[in-house]
């Protein structure tokens, strides 16, 4: 019963109204008010300070500074193998695998379609047809910064507005079409061995979203296509973050990866999740 009313209570609060709030609390910077924060969600969930290059919470000049620390780049080594696809954030393995036509797994018997997660574009979603995919989950005590899975030359950047619905198990396993109906921001890549999408899913209390080519985040209500920059990220390189906690999916088309990572596998950034296969 507990269950169902926390879904109740999703359908209808003010999402945007409450995702907007927490962005400004958050970004508040009056010592006693953001270190409070700070210390109340150290308290209630498991953060590991001593990975953060800054491992003091007090020295961080808003909640929202120390959510999107750094970590120390020797605790997440990148995988060096030449064909390895990279973990691109710290998380939860929620989903993996093959893509069905232009159908993805999202939970038990709920399914979303390629055309939708890619903001409507059909001739996008098709080039990710039969492809694979990986869905993982950043709870908020994780890294909340996103890294490159392979190296590849940005070609799109577009944020499509939607709902946002928290993106946690029990969500996902009782909303259709979360991923796509949950505003995102897409990206796509060119790489040596085809196309790539990575795409961040805005959640509940998510304040926004941002690139590192972006001169400001965003979010809010208007589909917003950014002008993409001659841009070439390599294997691990930063790509970009969430304020408050999401999900990122990865894209490959069709027998361009295949797997070695489980759903369920609680994974790092920068870690082995599989291997491109190479070109047919």
């Amino acid at each position: 019963m507990r269950d169902y009313f926390f879904i109740l209570l999703q359908y209808v609060m003010p999402q945007h109204i409450l995702s907007r709030l927490m962005g400004f609390l958050a970004d508040i910077r009056t010592p006693w008010f953001k270190n409070s924060f700070i210390r109340l969600f150290i308290k209630r969930f498991p953060v590991d300070m001593q990975e953060a290059i800054i491992e003091g919470p007090t020295a961080y000049p808003s909640f929202n500074q120390f959510f999107i620390r750094k970590l120390k780049p020797e605790l997440r080594p990148i995988t060096e193998e030449l064909l390895a696809i990279a973990s691109p954030a710290d998380g939860t393995i929620a989903q993996l695998g093959e893509i069905k036509g232009d159908c993805l797994f999202q939970a038990k018997n709920h399914y979303f379609n390629l055309e939708e997660l890619l903001g409507g574009d059909k001739s996008e979603g098709m080039l990710f047809e039969n492809g694979s995919y990986a869905t993982i989950y950043l709870a908020p005590h994780n890294y909340h910064r996103v890294h490159m899975p392979l190296a590849g030359k940005l070609t799109r950047s577009l944020f499509v507005p939607g709902k946002l619905f928290s993106v946690n198990k029990l969500t996902s396993e009782r909303i259709p079409h979360l991923y796509s109906r949950n505003e995102r921001l897409i990206t796509l890549f060119e790489t040596d061995e085809g196309m790539m999408a990575v795409i961040l899913v805005g959640a509940m209390i998510v304040g926004s979203m941002q690139t590192v080519w972006m001169d400001k985040p965003v979010a809010g209500h208007t589909v917003s296509k950014e002008a993409v920059p001659s841009l070439h990220l390599a294997k691990g390189d930063e790509l970009g973050h969430f304020k408050m906690g999401s999900t990122v999916i990865i894209l490959f088309e069709k027998n361009k990866a295949t797997w070695l990572a489980n759903s369920g596998a609680k994974v790092k950034y920068g870690q082995k999740l599989g291997f491109i296969l190479g070109s047919d």
